[in-house]
């Protein structure tokens, strides 16, 4: 019995420390965008995706460990994966570049 307390203890640790990092609503996360500016992630925005939509299939767990080029920014690794136009606005459609990318 005391074995199972143990693991199930551990268990609940590693679930609540993932969502201590997750980027809640009313939070957002910077990152650097080149010239076109920072892009802001808003978890708000975000709130009706499961994290493991990301991650970590598109982008890992560590800040930084994702670099985005133009040619990743034009194919569906990273952000266009959902921002094809179906699943959210296009990443391509440059009157949406200021959703993401602020100056």
């Amino acid at each position: 019995m005391r074995t199972f307390t143990v693991l199930l203890t551990i268990a609940i640790s590693v679930v609540f420390v993932g969502s201590a990092f997750a980027v809640a609503p009313g939070k957002s996360v910077e990152y650097a965008g080149g010239g076109e500016g920072k892009v802001v992630f808003d978890g708000k925005v975000h709130e009706k995706s499961k994290c493991n939509d990301c991650h970590p299939k598109l982008f890992q767990m560590k800040k930084g460990a994702f670099k985005m080029t133009k040619k990743d920014h034009e194919s569906d690794k990273g952000c266009g994966a959902c921002h094809n136009g179906k699943t959210a606005f296009a990443q391509s459609d440059k009157a949406s570049c200021g959703k993401c990318h602020k100056k």
